[in-house]
């Protein structure tokens, strides 16, 4: 064992026996009885040694008159009593410590050489001041309250964590200044009142070594250790998750000093009561996980996988003990379970419900690799900190629930966070006025003079294409179902076989006229009613048996169809839309540097966005048009560059898809207005329901006096309706066109008339993807912005 001390102190330190010899003077002059002669006989023989009287600061002269020193403490220090108290002499703050109790001794013998005996969570700084504030109360009469819990934790011989309060006695000691010191007047001592923290003003009011600690002082110390584990799980049970680093060795070591079982194991499960099962609380190995799931991440709870299964706990709500799993699995109905906690070295065990009043939120499992280390007598430890246990699985199922409904938030009923300031100021009114006895009428959420923008891609020809790989899947199908057929040798059924090949064909030659909507349920649905079962039924010679099991391992899960040439295209639509919503939800986020606004994106066959910005959303921010521009620029670029990633894209798809580009311009100032029934913000007015028509009805038309549609492949349409837009939209254009992000060539027409809607113009231009090293992410839409005023 080792014993780091302090080098720096306000105190030279003498450890002097003067007050106890004092007291032996006393004994003696008094010359009644045997004291008196034992306490003559003790004085003889220090008196050859002053420093014993005068202070020793040699701790080899302690070592070397150890005997001596041990007789002259023996009133401090009973005979009777050395194998019950832990006691020693010390110095207050120091790790010095001598003259120990004999069951100080063991403590110390068992926590091993290598055992460094440091005083928990105590700095060299915290001990200067400490001194600092024994000298104000002791000398000064002060009255500082620094009475903070000091510990030791010391190993046992197990090597389980022991924790011991310290407590201090300094009757035999004397605090003494220096001659050249000066004292302190009321005001310093005031100042080092209001400045516990500055170790430097501390240091300046009382140098190092400026005054004298004479005597020592005794140590008594207190095994705190299950009170301090409980105060340590309760203190871990309060942190957030992020701040419980390695969780199971924390809660492991707190359990293990609680029970004193070296080898102690802690599991946890959590029991969902609404799907009635119990599942691991977390899939990271470093957390804690079950040893009844071991390697299931859920079971139901009525599973008799493990024979017995957890009756005890389920229903009658009682820990189920098991002191011996050896024994216990010799037990008819208890062989899979006692098998399973086996095979994890597991011979004694606990598995207690956590309950909150009738309803059981989880099982906390205590394991050892020992049998009867774990009993009902011991069990009864739980009773300490099961209460802590409740209240903290209580508080995660809440925060899973939040966390749950957050999730939920985000992913498929988010706010925005540029409008989320409203809907917040609006629930707040409701949590401050809301009571049982009142109705609350929620205020309308409305954006007015807001300006849209509107933009997507397209897959182009998505319903052709989808059609055509039905089809293509359904000849196959009913290919093999024909082929099938035909080479059955059997006679059975020869008539009903013959039946079917005619029906089979000719749902086969209906796939060469359009698709209708119904044939392929209609297909689907003779499928199964009608041919599988016969498959199912028929003995078939070797050949096409093969063929039949072929025919069935082709066939999707889910639908019972084959799903081959759908499969490419689904997948290719799910590739397409994904990694174009990452570009556009990366660059939003860039985009909203610009001047905070409404963002919403949806996946169809495609990826759309709409945009609103104004004053109403960002009333924080002035607002001026320079904004609505950079965010028209920003958007026409983000589609060039959703274009770029296209076509790099294309060649490794497994179906091939052809994208088109869109953006609406619509210059006129609109409201909308969330929409409580439908959770979602839509135009506010019949006036502005013109935009909404529009944005529904525009990537289908044509241009005007042609059936040619407005958008084709790689190149990006802009529609508008007045000439501002057009002079607006070139410039963008021209600037790109410098950047080598669009081509030279520039189309102009005339959009036909939607029904209700006329007058509408386009421009329409072509993406360079030849040279893709010229397209710059540099910020264009600032440069040219800034260029254009």
């Amino acid at each position: 064992m080792s014993i780091p001390t302090f080098t720096k102190s306000p105190f030279k330190t003498l450890i002097s026996f003067h007050k106890l010899i004092k007291n032996l003077e006393d004994i003696a002059s008094a010359d009644v009885d045997y004291r008196s002669n034992y306490a003559k006989a003790l004085l003889k023989e220090v008196a050859p040694y002053p420093e014993f009287r005068d202070g020793i600061d040699d701790l080899n002269f302690i070592k070397k008159h150890e005997t001596l020193i041990h007789n002259l403490l023996a009133d401090l220090f009973p005979t009777a009593l050395t194998h019950n108290e832990i006691k020693a002499i010390s110095i207050p703050f120091q790790n010095i410590t001598f003259n120990y109790s004999e069951r100080f001794k063991k403590i110390l013998q068992d926590a091993g050489v290598t055992f460094d005996m440091e005083i928990r969570d105590f700095e060299e700084d915290q001990f200067y001041i400490f001194n600092c504030i024994l000298i104000l109360n002791a000398y000064y009469h002060q009255h500082f309250d620094f009475n903070k819990p000091l510990f030791y934790d010391i190993p046992n011989a197990s090597g389980i964590i022991n924790h011991y309060r310290i407590l201090y006695n300094a009757d035999f000691i004397e605090v003494i200044p220096n001659q050249h010191i000066s004292p302190l007047s009321q005001s310093e001592i005031d100042l080092l009142m209001d400045n516990y923290d500055n170790i430097t003003l501390w240091k300046e009011k009382f140098p190092a070594e400026s005054w004298i600690l004479k005597g020592f002082g005794i140590i008594t110390l207190i095994d705190v250790t299950r009170e301090n584990a409980i105060s340590n799980l309760k203190s871990n049970l309060l942190k957030t998750e992020s701040s419980q680093t390695n969780s199971t060795l924390s809660f492991e070591s707190i359990f293990r000093s609680i029970f004193k079982i070296s080898d102690l194991r802690i599991g946890l499960i959590i029991y969902n009561e609404e799907q009635e099962k119990f599942t691991n609380p977390s899939k990271e190995e470093k957390e804690i996980k079950s040893f009844i799931l071991n390697e299931f991440e859920e079971i139901d709870c009525n599973n008799s996988i493990y024979g017995c299964s957890l009756e005890t706990i389920l229903e009658k709500k009682k820990s189920m003990i098991i002191s011996d799993v050896e024994q216990f699995s010799k037990i008819s109905g208890n062989e899979i379970l006692g098998q399973h906690l086996l095979e994890q070295n597991i011979r004694s065990c606990i598995f207690a419900p956590v309950t909150k009043g009738e309803t059981i939120l989880g099982i906390i499992e205590l394991v050892s690799a020992k049998p009867k280390e774990l009993n009902t007598v011991n069990a009864t430890n739980l009773d300490l900190v099961l209460p802590y246990l409740i209240d903290t699985m209580e508080r995660y199922k809440i925060d899973m629930q939040h966390q749950i409904e957050a999730i939920i938030q985000r992913e498929y009923t988010a706010i925005h966070s540029s409008v989320y300031w409203k809907f917040k100021r609006e629930a707040l009114k409701y949590y401050q006025t809301n009571s049982p006895n009142k109705d609350y009428i929620f205020k309308e959420i409305i954006f007015k003079e807001v300006y849209p923008l509107y933009g997507q891609i397209d897959i182009k020809g998505s319903s052709e294409h989808r059609n055509q790989t039905v089809k293509e899947d359904l000849r196959n199908q009913l290919y093999t179902l024909i082929q099938l057929f035909e080479n059955q040798k059997t006679n059975e059924s020869l008539v009903l076989l013959e039946q079917r090949i005619f029906e089979l064909q000719s749902f086969y030659e209906e796939l060469d006229a359009p698709l209708k909507a119904d044939t392929e349920q209609q297909i689907q649905n003779y499928i199964e009613t009608e041919i599988h079962p016969i498959l199912r039924n028929t003995k078939m010679d070797a050949e096409s048996e093969t063929v039949r099991q072929n025919y069935f391992e082709s066939l999707d899960e889910k639908t019972g169809m084959f799903y081959h040439y759908r499969k490419k295209f689904d997948n290719t639509m799910s590739i397409i839309n994904k990694k174009l919503a990452v570009i556009l939800d990366k660059k939003q986020i860039e985009a909203q540097q610009i001047y905070p606004h409404y963002y919403e994106r949806f996946k169809t066959d495609g990826v759309e966005h709409n945009l609103y910005i104004g004053a109403s959303i960002t009333p924080t921010k002035p607002f001026d048009n320079l904004y609505l521009q950079n965010l028209r620029l920003w958007q026409l670029q983000t589609l060039c560059e959703m274009e770029i990633e296209h076509h790099q894209l294309k060649a490794t798809l497994p179906y091939e898809l052809d994208v088109t580009s869109l953006i609406l311009v619509f210059s006129s100032p609109i409201s909308i207005r969330f929409r409580m029934d439908e959770k979602r913000f839509d135009v506010d007015g019949t006036y502005n329901a013109r935009y909404e028509v529009v944005k529904k009805r525009i990537d289908k038309a044509n241009i005007k006096g042609s059936k040619e549609r407005i958008t084709q492949k790689e190149k990006i349409t802009i529609v508008y309706s007045h000439n501002s837009e057009q002079n607006e939209y070139l410039k963008y254009i021209k600037y790109l066109q410098h950047k080598k992000i669009l081509e030279p060539a520039i189309e102009q027409f005339e959009v036909e008339e939607l029904q209700g809607v006329s007058g509408l113009r386009a421009i329409r231009v072509k993406v360079i993807n030849t040279n893709l090293s010229n397209y710059s992410q540099d910020n264009t839409h600032n440069d040219l912005v800034n260029e254009l005023n």
